[in-house]
């Protein structure tokens, strides 16, 4: 029972209390990118999460035989394989989401949801817990990724669920392309401008909700608390890599 709890434990956190885009503030670029459309959301979030799940696994059975010291680069190339499989798993059986989702597809690799979590849990935790943490986090970057594309997609197109049918297909049905609500669209919303908007309000939103559950208020930090901190020059220097760049820039 113990044992049970902890694995849900480790499966709930990142629902809500660590969600990586709305508490822990990881995978910003493609979460702006993305959630234009709430079909390329699902798109990214399932690929995204088969990515995590994959590669956490993988990293959590081979912690004890990754050398410390080339472990960043042997994160990388196990996260790139999985991405690669499943870009060409993308391409083969949905051409129209690989062509919607562009370069932010294979940036997976790099997305900082994947690599945190190898770094600051799987490389030091047993597989059945890496497994949980991979797909709780999967599930939470998803769900952040849904409901900005669902404002974002209603207010700044005038539909809902636009071109689903390059999913559903997969299962058989057809015929479903979605919903057209209105035809006077605020296009702004679908802009930069209008996803910072969203986020903002989304992010404000899940921290209330958190801080009501009792959990830790979320606030930037320095460098210190990057999961990626042990392999970062700016690290432990007592400022944020912003003010960091901004000394660089300035001398």
């Amino acid at each position: 029972m113990a044992e049970k709890a902890k694995l849900g434990k480790e499966f709930s956190k990142g629902l809500i209390k660590e969600n990586p885009v709305l508490r822990l503030v990881l995978g910003t670029c493609p979460t702006l990118a993305v959630s234009v459309s709430v079909t390329n959301a699902i798109g990214m979030g399932i690929a995204a999460t088969l990515v995590l799940i994959c590669s956490n696994v993988v990293i959590s059975a081979l912690r004890k035989i990754i050398p410390s010291k080339i472990r960043i680069p042997a994160y990388i190339v196990v996260i790139a394989s999985f991405v690669t499989i499943v870009q060409m798993l993308v391409k083969a059986f949905v051409p129209a989401l690989n062509d919607a989702l562009g370069v932010y597809l294979p940036l997976i690799v790099v997305n900082c949801i994947i690599l945190g979590r190898a770094e600051a849990f799987a490389g030091k935790n047993p597989v059945a817990a890496s497994f949980f943490d991979g797909l709780g986090m999967g599930i939470g970057f998803t769900f952040a990724l849904i409901v900005m594309a669902t404002i974002r997609e209603i207010i700044g197109s005038g539909t809902f669920l636009d071109g689903i049918d390059s999913l559903t297909a997969l299962f058989g049905v057809t015929g479903f392309t979605g919903f057209t609500l209105f035809s006077n669209p605020v296009g702004v919303m679908v802009m930069a401008p209008g996803g910072f908007l969203v986020f903002g309000l989304v992010m404000a939103l899940a921290n209330k909700i958190a801080e009501g559950r009792g959990k830790p208020k979320a606030e930037l930090k320095d460098c210190s608390a990057c999961p990626m901190a042990d392999a970062c020059s700016m690290a432990g220097k007592g400022e944020s890599c912003e003010e960091k760049a901004k000394e660089e820039s300035a001398s």
